[in-house]
């Protein structure tokens, strides 16, 4: 019996179990609510809340001090906040595929934001609606094509631009070309044969590549997508949640990915020339580095304008900005949950596709397996669960089995993901979830693959040579050891266990 067939065969254990914390004293704060004990009447909803290239160390939870995120901090402060969650493919489409399905890229379809993924790979929605759920996606999922994937009720950036109307050509100008992992299109196809339909009808900037630094958006804060996303999930919730039916919804934000183009109001609120550079900003050492990460570093093709250390400052500020745009739009949707008495009949979880390098070893914007790029934040909120910080490495591709096991669902195989349920109510009591893998360009120019156990971080390139991190004494990975004859075992060992794994081709 194989792993696959082993946990379809595993008995699942319900929510109910693991409850069992005394409800405390409402706060005056609706978002700052404690987890209750969830009400016996039906299986808790669960409320999958997501962002768009979040860096995991960018939140105050996480000890950024810059960092606006009230209401992911509160979020933090009533769940198991994970230090060391990655994602399986530091890229858009495939790390969404990946999480949604259960499934590693390898053995999907998707793997670039082109390419979608078969119908025949069952998606969390499918298992949810499979046990009497709601399902709703509102938001960012990058499907790549028109399937659903199981979701009842859908809206997307294609609904986002029918309420935008005329005002999208301010949208389409923030971009300046055609970007789909930004939502233009946001079926890569639709275009491909007839070409961009607003080549030549946007107002172009001064940028010098393909991305702006950054900047305040001409949109009115109601009009961004993130005002939609928690318009709309509110709405959601008003119009489904007394039904008598529990929801399974995902609210999925664009930001802080770019374009880096918040409301003012939250512009406002960073300034660049109060920003610092990264630790690690000029300090890679490229002799020891595979090649196409030195010319990343080198020259940053997308926004070529981050060689001066003036603009990256004003990246970075914009990206707090945004990243503080998105976290008030979380609130108002937790918030809604409070008003209409669902906080404590619903399981709430954090996360984000991907992160950003946002200047680390002076790379900037993901692909990278790097902690900036692969690692992401991730939180979890059971009522009648207290808080806690985990530092087990846990993986995305993992995140379908756990939210179905948490809600007494039974998932359906195959999935290649290991739930996180036990850690969750067992905190470091001997739980292993096994070494984290990730995966990137498979088919492409520069295959690679990744493996994070315990401490040690090892990645191998197909067509370059590896990469070898110790990140209990190197956070910053600034220290490659893969081509050290005293790590040589170490390294030797990893390859092994991540080849027996998957090797990319």
């Amino acid at each position: 019996m194989d792993r696959r067939q082993f946990l379809a065969g595993t008995s699942l254990l319900s929510l109910s179990a693991a409850a069992g914390v005394p409800a405390r004293a409402r706060a005056d704060d609706p978002v700052a609510q404690p987890a209750q004990i969830p009400s016996a009447k039906r299986p808790p909803n669960v409320l999958l809340l997501m962002s768009d290239q979040h860096k995991r160390s960018c939140m105050g939870a996480y000890g950024d001090p810059v960092a606006r995120t009230p209401n992911l901090d509160t979020l933090a402060a009533q769940s198991v906040r994970f230090s060391s969650a990655y994602c399986n493919n530091p890229v858009c489409a495939p790390s969404r595929a990946s999480m949604m399905t259960g499934l590693y890229s390898h053995h999907l379809e998707t793997q670039n934001n082109s390419t979608p993924f078969l119908p025949s790979h069952l998606t969390m929605a499918h298992h949810f609606n499979h046990a009497g759920y709601m399902t709703g996606l509102i938001g960012k999922m990058h499907f790549v094509d028109a399937q659903t994937h199981g979701f009842q009720y859908k809206l997307d950036f294609n609904d986002w631009f029918q309420y935008l109307g005329p005002k999208l050509q301010l949208y389409a100008d923030e971009l300046g070309q055609t970007n789909s992992g930004s939502g233009l299109p946001e079926i890569d196809s639709l275009w491909r044969g007839e070409g961009d339909p607003w080549n030549g009808h946007r107002t172009l900037d001064g940028r010098l590549g393909s991305v702006a630094v950054g900047g305040v958006s001409l949109l009115e804060e109601k009009d961004h997508f993130e005002s939609f996303v928690a318009r709309e999930s509110v709405r959601f919730l008003r119009n489904f949640s007394s039904s008598g039916q529990p929801f399974f919804l995902i609210s999925s934000f664009l930001k802080p990915h770019d374009p880096f183009m918040p409301a003012q109001r939250f512009a406002d609120m960073f300034h660049p020339a109060q920003m610092k550079l990264p630790n690690s900003y000029g300090k890679a050492d490229k002799s020891k580095l595979p090649k196409p990460v030195v010319r990343s570093i080198e020259f940053n093709a997308p926004t070529p304008e981050l060689r001066d250390p003036s603009a990256a400052r004003e990246r970075i500020a914009f990206y707090y900005a945004s990243l503080a745009q998105m976290d008030d739009c979380l609130g108002q949707i937790v918030g809604a949950l409070h008003e209409l008495g669902l906080e404590n009949d619903t399981i709430i979880c954090y996360t984000s596709d991907h992160g950003e390098m946002l200047g680390d070893l002076g790379l900037w914007q993901k692909f990278q397996f790097y902690e900036g790029s692969c690692g992401v934040p991730l939180l979890i909120r059971i009522p009648g669960r207290g808080s806690a910080d985990c530092d087990t490495p846990v993986s995305l591709v993992s995140l379908s089995a756990t939210l179905t096991e948490l809600a007494g669902i039974e998932q359906i195989s195959p999935n290649d993901g290991v739930s996180l349920a036990p850690l969750l109510r067992e905190m470091s009591h001997g739980f292993e979830a096994g070494p984290v893998y990730a995966e990137y360009e498979l088919g492409g120019r520069q295959p690679k693959a990744m493996i994070r156990d315990g401490q040690w971080k090892f990645t191998y390139w197909l067509h370059d040579i590896p990469e070898l991190y110790n990140l209990k004494t190197d956070p910053e990975e600034l220290h490659n050891l893969a081509g050290d004859p005293a790590y040589g075992p170490v390294a030797d060992a990893l390859r092994d266990k991540l080849l027996k794994w998957h090797c990319p081709t």
